[in-house]
């Protein structure tokens, strides 16, 4: 049963410390601006920086009182992720929000990170678990919330545990639905985790629907000759307002999920409409193919061995 909630202001975040990956433009930007309007103090990790200072600047023309710290963030190099949070863990701060929002989507080709991690996998999901592993004492000292954005496309997902990799069959969309897969089975199994281990971490996963952004462009056009058509047909169908909506609308399951006064740990929340494509914020029913509590411990272990990473002591 889909609990449809209401689209409420942003409540004031003063004093509140909050990391959101992927914000240098689309549903990210969207949610680090109305973040930072509310008070909260903003660090930016980005992989571009020249896309990051401009969103600098449209974030502090929006809230010209805004507290905006821009890093430098590769989620596709484990390396880039050990820097950002040992120079976080050296400032000592508290953190009181960390969205899990940036990733890469279907690339027409297999593409590689740089540790050699299949490139949707290893950014969406193996980038953030090491990144949330890393980060994990300044999240506990912050009772923070970690909201982790994944996709309807998860309910399509299945991992097949001798090729997490898809080395032996790549298909852009069976793997973009993996890593995504992965990102709610992280988000659930790090709620039951810190509730176990007495972490004081809230953990929440959401999705936006199909939100026109640039996604449907950098990820497609990875690995081909020519264009992908992807972007065109999407903005043609939110132009005639069939399955697709803005950025707008999209970052609401996200807000509400990462600081609504109604979300909840380990709940799961999108659009409410037909195939969760659009719609107003909702509490979703966890996705068949998420409930395996088995598999989300072995995809933890994987995923710990993977990026030489654990929650346990999660600074080397």
């Amino acid at each position: 049963m889909k609990r449809s909630m209401p689209i409420t202001p942003v409540p004031r975040l003063t004093g509140k410390r909050a990391i959101v990956t992927g914000a240098s433009d689309g549903v990210g930007f969207a949610l680090a601006t109305r973040l930072a309007a509310a008070g909260a103090e903003l660090v930016l990790p980005v992989r571009n920086q020249e896309k990051g200072r401009s969103a600098v600047d449209a974030i502090r023309i929006a809230a010209p009182e805004a507290q905006v710290t821009l890093e430098a963030l590769d989620l596709a190099s484990l390396g880039s992720v050990a820097e950002l949070t040992h120079r976080l863990l050296a400032d000592r701060r508290p953190l009181h929000l960390l969205v899990n929002n940036a990733g890469v989507m279907a690339p027409a080709t297999r593409q590689l990170t740089q540790d050699g991690f299949e490139l949707q996998f290893g950014t969406n999901h193996l980038g953030h678990f090491a990144l949330t592993a890393g980060l994990l004492p300044l999240l506990r000292a912050g009772a923070a919330r970690v909201t982790t954005v994944t996709s309807s496309a998860a309910r399509f997902g299945t991992f097949d545990w001798n090729d997490l990799q898809s080395e032996r069959s790549y298909s852009p969309a069976r793997s973009y639905g993996i890593s995504k897969l992965a990102n709610l089975v992280f988000a659930l199994e790090l709620d039951r985790r810190s509730a176990r281990a007495g972490w004081g971490i809230t953990s929440t996963a959401a999705h936006p629907g199909t939100t026109l952004t640039n996604l449907y462009a950098a990820g497609p056009n990875l690995g081909r000759t020519r264009p992908s058509p992807q972007k065109a047909v999407m903005s043609t169908l939110k132009r005639l307002g069939m399955f697709v909506h803005g950025i707008d609308d999209g970052v609401q399951p996200i807000l509400y999920a990462a600081i609504g006064g109604e979300s909840h740990g380990g709940g799961f929340y999108g659009p409410n409409g037909i195939g969760e494509f659009t719609g107003s914020p909702a509490e979703l029913p966890v996705y068949r193919s998420a409930r395996d509590t088995e598999a989300a411990v072995e995809l933890w272990a994987a995923s710990e061995q993977l990026t030489r990473t654990s929650f346990e002591s999660p600074v080397s």
